[in-house]
């Protein structure tokens, strides 16, 4: 029997280990079933578990245990990313609190350190996504660092290099001062601050007078080599080709026209420093300038500026360049300016452009063909709108800086000889053959020390984990894989790039369709961040309100192309709607609800029988479509609207008037029949919300006890609906006509318990007969004492509630039960109230000062509360217009 009262935490920690023991979620290559397969996102291997994890492997979940159940030989591949920086970053921490420092171990010792830390606190997020329930085959599980992989990137990247697409050249990138490393535009957070916007005199060269430029970045001038103004300004156009003093150098520029300077910002002249601006570095190569890089890796100015300002740090640098300009008189104004300044997501330092040697992917030769398998729909995005997205970047697309000055990685494969001469190899021993070749000597050999970007790696990942470059069954059966679900902020990091690498490697895409799921924000609506205090613990939120709820939660908060808004207080309606699953099922196993094998729902004769299965059958359409079209949240709200408001609310209502008649014939078919659709609940339900369903159907006698994880799909029975049409209009009927007399009496205030005589007129002959079929269901439901059938002649009753449902018109005596007088003053009362409410709030609303200074948010929701308000007050009019009218 199952327990009175709900609680997840007594069997969802059970599940996961039966499952995964049992070998649910393992794939079989030998199987003749068709595949389906998704990759798993590597999450970071110091990763924890956050909201935007559980979102995506929720979906990811869904659709496995789905096609799992539909017959699919399914594989979801799991595994972990290195995650270099990040990684480092926590080692070198563990390490500073015995004072030890990675340079005091050297390489070999530190690297050997992480792994250590990998394989004891490593990865804690993988049993953090059992708690959720993900089912993945964790017998594959793979990291970005294990031989397998390594052996992949290796050969990926001497192929690029001997193909001309991977080479090393000097560049601009985002440059982390803290970390001593080059970061991907990912790892920088660009964060709006109040600075200020310096006006600067350039004296000119010829005649008297200067050049105005505005910049931000004062301390960078000394790395300037022109000032460009916009060919179209007027203002300038006289002075193209003349040339400026940079101040405080001794140097001279020439001012130049380029259609970077914006007429409409600062003063529509703008400063060109190649070296240390990305903008800059476009208008450099544009003109043929000098690069001068002007500060060291830690952000200090380096030698090539005067000698008063080496090795000052670069915002130390600034107030002295500024202090030394207005000396001189060359500042013209300085005014606050409100700007975005991108900063190390780790370091949390200011990332500065800088220029330096690194190793770059040929991204733009990689392109095209990514461009035309989406273009020719080979790959679907969905929502369909991130197509727009990702061919606007592809188009686009700046070479990829694929080194990071880290030793936790994939060291590059590259050693240079005396001469600075590159060998790429797999191995020492293949370098070292090319030098010999190549010098006519044997001679030392220094291997690169930089290590790759992780998205490197992971740009494999769809072809890596299934065992390539060795020919595998695996690779031959899962590849390409079907699914990619992941956040639409790693398009260009992630999924174009295994697009790019997987066409060159494998001729073919490496999935046929990109769900990109949403962001999940806190219930106001804004991102969730330590800073704000708003962030949401996904295990918390399990804990206290189990996973089923807070997975139901994500999957009908999941509508394409929307963020989804976490609420607590929606998470607790959704473990009520758990409870009201689980409390139903208890009601069916108290009246011994099961399911024979002989049972056909083709045959069964009770009418709301026959309506609830008609229900059923339209529900397993829509949710199976749904899932199909990857429309998560029409799914689990058609499953809520089916079991809520139809199977618990009113079907479960139903049977009871008929248990209590006392016929075996009618008692067995509502056991089959409650037994046969709570069974399918369990089905539909299960992708979603796997462990209460599990629970339940491991508890309850509905057929087989196998797993539902391994379980068949139901299936929508043809011709069902339209055989059981006509029984199912009429109950439809009569539960329109037990909620519209709820609501009228509701409405006026009549006391729920009192039985009441209805008076008809107008009736149809159907109607007068669904009222002679459904007599007692109506009276029981509606608390109906008596029904009068009026004639053409016969009067209605005074002072009697009117109900029109289609051609019927049903009365309602009040007499006796509502007393008017003091139901319009109670009436009167209420919209009174809420217009007094109303009142305080169009004072606040109308005052300037308010809504000027007042947060967005609490505007949006002062105004929510008016209109709510304003909707109510409607309904207490219109009931008070009623009773006046009866009165």
């Amino acid at each position: 029997m199952l327990e009175k009262t709900y609680k997840p935490e007594d069997f969802e920690s059970k599940y996961q280990d039966q499952w995964e023991k049992a070998g649910y979620f393992a794939c079989d290559p030998k199987s003749d079933k068709k595949p389906y397969t998704i990759l798993m996102p590597p999450p970071n291997v110091t990763g924890s578990l956050h909201m935007g994890h559980a979102l995506t492997f929720t979906i990811q979940d869904i659709l496995m245990r789905y096609n799992r159940m539909k017959g699919c030989d399914a594989l979801w591949q799991p595994g972990m990313d290195h995650a270099g920086i990040a990684t480092q970053m926590v080692v070198e921490r563990e390490l500073e609190k015995s004072g030890v420092k990675r340079t005091d171990l050297g390489r070999e010792a530190f690297v050997k350190k992480v792994w250590e830390w990998k394989e004891h606190s490593g990865g804690m997020i993988m049993k953090q996504m059992r708690r959720l329930g993900a089912g993945a085959d964790w017998s594959r599980e793979r990291f970005t660092l294990d031989e397998g992989l390594s052996q992949s990137v290796k050969q990926v990247f001497v192929r690029l290099y001997k193909d001309g697409l991977i080479y090393r050249d000097k560049r601009l990138v985002n440059w982390d001062p803290k970390f001593q490393t080059a970061i991907s535009d990912l790892e920088v957070d660009q964060k709006p601050v109040t600075g200020k916007f310096y006006h600067l005199r350039y004296p000119f060269v010829e005649g008297e007078g200067a050049m105005v430029v505005a910049t931000t970045r004062p301390e960078t001038m000394f790395g300037d080599q022109a000032i460009a103004v916009n060919p179209d300004d007027d203002r300038y156009t006289h002075l193209i080709g003349k040339h400026v003093h940079l101040p405080l150098t001794g140097r001279t520029i020439p001012i130049i026209a380029d259609e970077h300077s914006d007429p409409e910002k600062g003063t529509g002249a703008v400063k060109i420093t190649p070296a240390h601006d990305f903008n800059d570095f476009e208008v450099c190569k544009r003109h043929d300038l000098e690069l001068m890089n002007i500060m060291d890796a830690y952000g200090h100015l380096n030698d090539q500026v005067p000698e008063s300002y080496q090795g000052m740090e670069r915002f130390a640098a600034r107030k002295q360049v500024i202090a030394d300009l207005e000396a001189e008189g060359l500042v013209e104004k300085i005014e606050d300016k409100e700007q975005v300044v991108p900063y190390g997501d780790r370091s949390g330092v200011v990332i500065e452009p800088w220029l330096t040697d690194q190793w770059f992917v040929d991204a733009e030769k990689l392109a095209g063909p990514a461009l035309e398998v989406v273009e020719q729909g080979k790959i679907k995005f969905v929502p369909e709108s991130w197509t727009k997205t990702y061919y606007n970047w592809m188009r686009n697309i700046e070479p990829w800086c694929i080194s990071r000055q880290l030793w936790w990685g994939h060291r590059i494969p590259a050693w240079f000889g005396p001469d600075g001469q590159i060998f790429v190899a797999d191995n020492a021993e293949e370098a070292q053959t090319q030098a010999t070749a190549h010098y006519g000597e044997v001679v030392l050999l220094t291997q690169e020390t930089d290590v790759l970007d992780t998205w490197f790696s992971s740009a494999l990942w769809p072809f890596s984990t299934l065992g390539w470059p060795d020919d595998t069954q695996d690779l031959d059966r899962y590849f390409p894989t079907d699914t990619l679900v992941t956040g639409p902020d790693i398009i260009f990091f992630w999924v174009a790039r295994m697009v790019m690498m997987t066409l060159y490697f494998q001729n073919d895409v490496p999935f046929k369709t990109v769900y990109l799921n949403a962001i999940v924000r806190d219930e106001k609506g804004q991102k969730m961040s330590k800073s704000k205090g708003n962030v949401v613990d996904p295990l918390e939120v399990m804990d206290k309100y189990g996973a089923d709820a807070f997975r139901f939660n994500l999957a009908a908060s999941a509508i394409q192309g929307r963020d989804v808004k976490l609420s607590e207080s929606v998470v607790e309606t959704y473990r009520n709607f758990v409870t009201k699953l689980w409390n139903a099922s208890r009601f069916c196993q108290m009246n011994e609800a099961k399911v024979s094998e002989s049972f056909d729902p083709m045959a069964v004769e009770q009418p709301v029988n026959r309506w609830i299965l008609a229900h059923l059958n339209q529900c397993t359409a829509k949710v199976t479509d749904a899932l199909d079209q990857y429309r998560f949240n029409e799914a689990a709200l058609e499953m809520l609207h089916f079991v809520r408001d139809k199977f618990c609310d009113w079907y479960l209502e139903f049977t009871k008037p008929l248990y209590a008649q006392d016929s075996e014939a009618v008692t067995q078919e509502l056991q089959q029949t409650s037994g046969y659709v709570l069974r399918s609940v369990m089905h539909l339900l299960h992708p979603i919300m796997p462990y209460v369903t599990e629970e339940l159907m491991q508890n309850m006698e509905l057929g087989s006890k196998e797993s539902l994880v391994i379980s068949k799909w139901p299936e929508v029975m043809p011709g069902l609906n339209e055989s059981f049409a006509e029984a199912s209009d009429a109950i439809d009927w009569l539960m329109d006509v037990v909620v519209k007399i709820r609501a009228a009496r509701a409405e006026m205030n009549v006391p729920p318990g009192p039985f009441v005589p209805v008076e008809v007129r107008g009736a149809s002959e159907q109607t007068l007969k669904r009222l002679q079929d459904h007599d007692a269901l109506l009276k029981k439901l509606a608390r109906i004492e008596a029904l009068k059938i009026l004639g053409n002649g016969d009067m209605p009753p005074e002072n009697a509630l009117q109900c029109v449902i289609g051609e019927v018109t049903l009365y309602i005596p009040l007499t006796g039960l509502v007393d008017f007088a003091k139901e319009k003053e109670r009436l009167q009362k209420a919209m009174d109230k809420i217009t007094a409410e109303v009142e305080k709030l169009d004072k606040r609303l109308n005052n300037e000062a308010f809504v000027a200074k007042a947060p967005e948010a609490v505007v949006a929701e002062q105004r929510a509360q008016r209109a709510q308000l304003i909707e109510e007050r409607g309904k207490f009019e219109t009931a008070f217009e009623r009773v006046a009218a009866l009165s």
